[in-house]
C-alpha cells in the first residue's frame, strides 16, 4: 500500500471514528469490512435462490406460477422503498445500534424510551427468528439431499431435521466466534457463489427441463391456480411471503456499521444494492422456475423429497444433476445463516450495550483473542435452537418462524422510519439522501409495512384446525408483551432506568472523543492483552 493509499485510509478511519463518537460511542470493533464486503453481509443473508427454496412452498398454493412471477415484481417495490428509507437512516448515524438508536433519536421524549426499547427487543427476536429460520430451511434442504440421494426413498422425520438444524446453528456459531478480518473475507466469497448460483440456475434450467415439464408463456405469466382456500386476491397477497422473508434483514448491513469502513456511505449503499440486484435476479429466477415446473403443482408440494424446489430440479436435472447443484444450494443457504448469525450477535450486543437485555453485562463483553462478542453469538445460538422446538408442534407451527422473522423485523423497521418524520427531532442528512422524494417513499414503506404485518397473522387456510393456525401472533405477541411488562415492572422495570443508548464516550462534534463515565469494552480489553497481540491486531490488513 503506497503513501497515498495508506493517508487516505488513515483519514476514513478517522472521520469514521469521529462520526461513531458524536454518536456517544467509542470505536470498539475492527474496521474489516470494505465496501464490498459490506454489501456481502446483506446480499449472502438474501441468499435468493436458497431463500427461495426454502419458501417456495408458500408461493404455489397462493397462486402457483403467475403469483411467483408477479408477486415478486410487487413485493420487491415496495421492499425497495423501505430499503431506501432505512438506508437515509443509516448514512445519518451509523452505529451498530441503528434500528433502536434511531428511534430514540427521533422520537419525541415522551415517548423514545418506550419506543427504543420495542424495537431493541422486536429487532431482537426477529433477527434470532431469521437465524431459525435460514437454518431450518438449510435443514430441510440436506434432508432434501438425503432423500434424492436415496432414490426418494427416505423421508426425514421432525426429529431428524431438529437434529440436523441444531448441528447448522452451533457450526454458525462456532464460525461467527472468528476474527472480524476473517469474518470479512469470507463475505466476497458468499456473493460470488451466489451470483454464480443464480446465473447457473437461470441459465441450466431452462436448457435441461424436459418438453413434458415445460410451461407455455400463457402459463407461466397468467395462470393463477389458488388452492390455499382464501378468495384469489388475498390469496396473491399471502404469496409476498416468499419475496418479503427473502428479501429481508438487510438491516444486517446497519448493525456491521461499526465495523464498515467509510459506513456513512458504504451502509446505505450496501442495502439498496443488495435489495435491487435481489430483486432483479430473483424475478428472473421465478421466471425460470415459473417455465420450467410443469403443470402438475400436487406433484410437486407432496413429493418424498419434501422440497418443492429440489423437485422441480429433479424433475430437470435427474438424480445426479440435482445432488450436484442442490449441494450447492445448500452451501449458499449455509453461508446465509452464518452472515445472519453475525449481524444477530452485534444486533445483541449493541442493545445489552446499553444495558437493555437480561445479562447485559455479561453480553457486553468483547472476546480478548479475536475482538469479537462471542457470549452474544452464543447467546443468539442457544435461542435459535429454542426456537426450532416449535418443530415438534407441527408444520403450522414452524411456518409461524418465517411469518415472525418478518413482522418482528417491520415493526423495527417502521417506528424508526414513522418516528423521522413525526417525532420532535432535528435529523440532519447523511451522504444518502431522497431529499423531496424522502416523504413519499417513507410514507409508502410505513404503510406496506403495516398492511403486510397484519396480512402475515392470518392462518394458510380459512377456518384452521388448531393445529394449523398460524401461531406467530403467541409466539411473537407473547415475546413483545412480555417486553413490555418487563419495562413496566414496579421498581426493577425499564421505566425506572432505561435512558436509551448510552454513550461510552462523551459525544463530539468532529473533535476527539473524551472519556464517559462508563468504561468500554476496549478499555478492559486493553488492560488483558499483551503488547504483542495489540500489534498484531492493529497492523494487520
Amino acid at each position: 500500500m503506497d503513501a497515498e493509499q495508506q493517508t487516505r485510509k488513515t483519514a476514513i478511519e478517522l472521520a469514521d471514528e469521529q462520526l461513531l463518537a458524536s454518536l456517544g460511542y467509542k470505536q470498539e470493533f475492527q474496521r474489516a469490512f470494505t465496501g464490498l464486503e459490506t454489501f456481502g453481509i446483506a446480499f449472502s443473508i438474501i441468499g435468493l435462490l436458497p431463500s427461495i427454496a426454502s419458501v417456495l412452498v408458500y408461493s404455489i398454493p397462493d397462486g402457483g406460477a403467475s403469483a411467483m412471477v408477479w408477486g415478486w415484481v410487487v413485493a420487491s417495490i415496495f421492499i425497495l422503498f423501505v430499503g431506501m428509507s432505512m438506508a437515509e437512516l443509516a448514512s445519518a448515524a451509523p452505529t451498530s445500534g441503528g434500528l433502536y438508536f434511531w428511534t430514540h433519536s427521533l422520537s419525541s421524549p415522551r415517548w423514545r424510551n418506550l419506543l427504543a426499547w420495542i424495537v431493541g427487543y422486536a429487532n431482537t427476536i426477529g433477527s434470532v427468528a431469521s437465524v431459525a429460520s435460514i437454518d431450518w430451511g438449510c435443514a430441510v434442504q440436506i434432508t432434501a439431499a438425503a432423500s434424492i440421494g436415496s432414490g426418494q426413498t427416505y423421508s426425514a422425520t421432525n426429529a431428524q431435521t431438529f437434529g440436523v438444524y441444531t448441528a447448522v446453528v452451533l457450526s454458525h456459531a462456532v464460525i461467527c466466534c472468528l476474527g472480524t478480518r476473517l469474518l470479512a473475507r469470507l463475505q466476497t466469497v458468499y456473493v460470488v457463489l451466489n451470483v454464480l448460483l443464480c446465473l447457473a440456475v437461470i441459465i441450466a434450467l431452462p436448457a435441461a427441463t424436459p418438453k413434458e415439464f415445460r410451461n407455455s408463456a400463457s402459463y407461466a405469466l397468467g395462470n393463477f391456480t389458488n388452492t390455499s382456500g382464501w378468495s384469489n386476491g388475498f390469496a396473491f397477497i399471502l404469496s409476498f411471503i416468499a419475496p418479503l422473508w427473502t428479501i429481508c434483514s438487510f438491516d444486517c448491513s446497519v448493525h456491521i456499521s461499526e465495523e464498515a469502513s467509510n459506513a456513512a456511505v458504504a451502509v446505505p449503499w450496501a442495502i439498496v444494492y443488495a435489495i435491487g440486484i435481489a430483486g432483479v435476479l430473483g424475478w428472473a429466477i421465478n421466471m425460470s422456475l415459473a417455465f420450467c415446473m410443469g403443470t402438475d403443482l400436487d406433484s410437486i408440494m407432496n413429493s418424498p423429497v419434501g422440497q418443492p424446489m429440489a423437485q422441480i430440479f429433479f424433475n430437470s436435472f435427474g438424480q445426479k444433476g440435482t445432488l450436484a447443484l442442490w449441494s450447492i444450494v445448500v452451501l449458499v443457504q449455509y453461508m446465509m445463516g452464518s452472515s445472519m448469525l453475525l449481524a444477530a450477535s452485534r444486533q445483541t450486543f449493541a442493545f445489552s450495550r446499553d444495558g437493555a437485555l437480561p445479562l447485559s453485562s455479561w453480553l457486553y463483553r468483547m472476546n480478548s483473542y479475536t475482538k469479537t462478542p462471542v457470549n452474544t453469538v452464543w447467546f443468539v445460538a442457544v435461542w435459535s435452537i429454542i426456537l426450532g422446538l416449535l418443530a415438534f408442534a407441527g408444520d403450522s407451527a414452524i411456518n409461524a418462524i418465517f411469518s415472525m422473522s418478518i413482522i418482528a423485523l417491520y415493526i423495527a423497521y417502521t417506528i424508526p422510519i414513522a418516528a423521522r418524520f413525526l417525532g420532535t427531532n432535528d435529523f440532519t442528512p447523511g451522504p444518502f439522501n431522497l431529499g423531496r422524494w424522502s416523504v413519499p417513499v417513507g410514507t409508502m414503506a410505513v404503510l406496506w409495512m403495516v398492511f403486510m404485518s397484519i396480512v402475515f397473522l392470518f392462518p394458510v387456510s380459512p377456518n384452521p384446525s388448531v393445529p394449523d393456525m398460524n401461531y406467530c401472533v403467541v409466539v411473537l405477541g407473547g415475546v413483545m408483551l412480555l417486553s413490555v411488562v418487563w419495562y413496566y415492572f414496579p421498581k426493577y422495570g425499564g421505566v425506572h432506568w432505561f435512558e436509551g443508548p448510552i454513550p461510552t464516550v462523551a459525544k463530539t462534534q468532529g473533535q476527539a472523543a473524551e472519556g464517559s463515565d462508563r468504561p468500554s469494552t476496549s478499555d478492559s480489553l486493553e488492560k488483558e492483552k499483551s503488547a504483542a497481540v495489540m500489534v498484531s491486531q492493529e497492523d494487520a490488513l
